[in-house]
């Protein structure tokens, strides 16, 4: 597990961008990121076509953790929903994402099946319930450097009030950073951030319900991470509907104005060059 808790200083922001395959987590790792996020939304819509409304199932969720976690040097943190059930789901969970490799796990209080954040139709659980399952986290981690992110929806259906009051619970049973989610104006995020001693974390989900702010602006309100979940999938998307708009129309990339990635470069993403070096030192010799 690569440590993320040396990470959090005060007056820096950690910027996460976020991950959802291994194309995605190999090329944010080596451009030298402090960490990365793995998306549900992103995950979910990459590994099955489906919306993050709490479909994927916790064995297909750990498996990516276990593939992202060990094919980057960088540390994760990772979307864990709800904790995918009740107090000894989220037991499972906890264990279940640290050894796979992740930094940190992100639970959220939402009623199961989850939603999507930003999304309408959020409900939330009792605060208390989901104060058991930060305490049954704490519990269930093997060690201290895997941090709990407790995560809460309250905000849009209930209130910044109510949002702060379930955060400030959520710190009490021990979570390592706070996560309030769908604050709708600079002056919530700025109340968040002066309400707590924990890390704060922001959510900069463009077309969302958040103010999207620059990193010095997200500093001098005090958040200490910023994940951007949507970023590198909305880029993916973007990229892929004009490419393949081209293919369409023209029938061929040739003479076409496309901004494609050395195919040369993805061999060596890949580790294709650790293969061809593989293959030449067993070469059999005639």
């Amino acid at each position: 597990m690569k440590a993320l808790k040396p990470l959090l200083t005060k007056g820096a922001l950690l910027v996460a961008p976020g991950v959802f395959d291994m194309i995605s987590a190999r090329i944010a790792d080596r451009l030298g990121f402090a960490a990365l996020y793995m998306t549900g939304y992103g995950t979910v819509a990459s590994s099955l076509g489906l919306p993050d409304a709490g479909l994927a199932s916790y064995t297909e969720m750990v498996s990516r953790v276990t593939a992202i976690a060990g094919g980057t040097a960088t540390p994760v943190i990772a979307d864990a929903d709800t904790g995918f059930g009740g107090l000894l789901n989220v037991e499972r969970t906890v264990r279940g994402y640290e050894a796979a490799g992740a930094a940190a796990i992100q639970i959220e209080d939402q009623v199961f099946p989850k939603k999507c954040g930003h999304t309408p139709g959020r409900q939330v659980i009792p605060a208390e319930d989901m104060a058991r399952k930060i305490r049954v986290a704490r519990e269930a981690r093997d060690s201290a450097e895997f941090l709990i992110i407790a995560r809460t929806d309250a905000r849009t259906a209930h209130g910044i009030d109510e949002a702060l009051r379930r955060a400030d619970l959520y710190a009490r049973a021990g979570a390592d950073i706070l996560f309030v989610e769908s604050p709708e104006s600079e002056e919530e995020m700025r109340r968040i951030c002066a309400s707590f001693d924990l890390p704060c974390l922001a959510n900069m989900v463009e077309g969302g319900r958040t103010p999207v702010l620059t990193r010095e602006a997200l500093i001098e309100i005090g958040y200490r991470i910023a994940i951007f979940p949507a970023t590198g999938f909305l880029a993916t998307a973007a990229a892929l509907t004009h490419a393949y708009e081209t293919l369409r129309t023209h029938g061929s990339s040739a003479g076409q104005s496309l901004d494609l990635f050395a195919f040369a470069e993805m061999n060596r993403l890949m580790g294709f060059e650790r293969v061809w070096q593989f293959e030449r030192d067993h070469a059999e010799t005639p």
